[in-house]
């Protein structure tokens, strides 16, 4: 696999569109180990409008999620019996850590690690950074949906 990968390769291994999609790019990958992702956070974000006006700061189940879509792309990449584009289900979560704002401007790196893997259901440890200061951390569970 040719790294980095890039918004069209992404693509590929979700499901999720505008406005949904939240990972610009996948900068290292070991199969069945981890993956490095990142999301550029722009003041264009549509919601920078209501959180907050005059004090824009992601919000961190939005930092959450990109978490989980870079894990769904762990998972996709390292069960190439799984259907790329096919659905993974975000299932669980549990020791969500918020430790610093994030704001425009920001990249946010995340690095997903496997704690446990299952036939179709997956449990990673999650942390999201900033210029190398933790913003977030997570535990995540998710399961394959059913192939067509």
């Amino acid at each position: 696999m040719d790294l980095p990968l890039d918004i069209p390769k992404i693509m590929e291994y979700l499901p999720h569109r505008y406005p949904f999609l939240l990972v610009d790019r996948v900068l290292s990958f070991e199969p069945k180990e981890r993956i490095v992702g990142i999301k550029n956070v722009t003041f264009n974000e549509h919601f920078f409008q209501g959180h907050f006006p005059g004090h824009p700061i992601m919000p961190g189940v939005l930092i959450v999620e990109a978490m989980a879509q870079v894990g769904g792309i762990l998972a996709f990449l390292s069960h190439p019996e799984e259907k790329p584009g096919g659905v993974i289900y975000f299932t669980g979560i549990d020791k969500v850590r918020f430790r610093r704002p994030v704001i425009p401007g920001d990249q946010i790196v995340f690095e997903i690690e496997f704690l446990k893997i299952r036939s179709r259901v997956v449990k990673m440890a999650g942390k999201a950074t900033v210029e190398g200061n933790l913003a977030a951390e997570a535990e995540l569970m998710a399961s394959f949906g059913a192939k067509s």
